[in-house]
């Protein structure tokens, strides 16, 4: 399949097809108070960093969203445990606060249900390095959320994380995609993502019944949900993984 990839910067009118586009996101994310606070503003306040891929008819088929950052400055130095959620916030402070930034974050890549399978998701994070590059940046990061560890939700992420195939390379599919893009694992982030909800609310979401106290496996989820009865309460702490990319 042809296609040509651009920023959101260079075609705006562009963006109610790209936020349009269909995805394959589990239902357990789409409940992140930060990311649901944040991940919106990323067209309108981060236009240049918003690419994305139109087939030969002019569809939307994929795109990835980064964010610049301010990594090197007092109180940071390190990829923060909180990941996605963490590095979120700190692109929208740095950006309010006029603070100079010094590292990009991937914040995601999708690719069309449609069109899975065909390469894409390797040629958007490569056009995202580029962008990176091409803004005078030396390194993406990237909180990468590991694509088939929703099928051993109770395998512990730090040794998921360092699991490696007879060639070297990740066993996880998408952490594979970014170790050939040049990525290497820097360190867990074992609170990259936080949903908190009533029993009612993850019923809604799930359709589990969530009556009994203890960990529960919902499907897409990374690692069990904790169920709390007493509280009305559950609470999913989605680990990730950081890699990083020199340019």
């Amino acid at each position: 399949m042809e296609t040509k990839v651009w920023s959101l910067a260079e075609r705006p009118e562009r963006v109610a097809a790209v936020l349009g586009m269909a995805d394959s996101w589990p239902e357990v994310v789409l409940h992140d108070l930060v990311g649901n606070s944040h991940y919106g503003r990323i067209p309108a306040e981060f236009p240049e960093y918003v690419l994305f891929a139109e087939d030969e008819g002019g569809e939307v088929v994929a795109h990835a969203f980064s964010v610049p950052f301010a990594l090197d400055v007092e109180g940071r130095g390190a990829l923060p445990a909180r990941g996605w959620d963490q590095v979120l916030a700190w692109a929208f402070s740095d950006l309010r606060s006029g603070t100079r930034t010094d590292t990009v974050s991937a914040i995601s890549v999708v690719v069309a249900p449609q069109v899975q399978g065909g390469g894409l998701s390797a040629r958007m994070l490569g056009a995202m390095r580029d962008q990176a590059r091409a803004h005078g940046f030396t390194e993406v990061v990237a909180p990468v959320r590991p694509s088939a560890k929703h099928l051993e939700p109770r395998t512990p992420i730090e040794e998921y994380a360092h699991r490696v195939r007879p060639d070297g390379l990740p066993y996880d599919p998408w952490m594979r995609v970014h170790a050939r893009a040049g990525a290497t694992v820097e360190r867990v982030a074992p609170a990259s993502m936080t949903v908190v909800g009533s029993l009612e609310m993850w019923r809604g979401w799930t359709g589990l019944p969530f009556d009994t106290e203890g960990d529960v496996e919902v499907p897409g989820a990374l690692v069990p949900v904790r169920c709390e009865p007493e509280r009305d309460l559950a609470v999913y702490v989605e680990p990730n993984v950081w890699m990083r990319h020199a340019l």
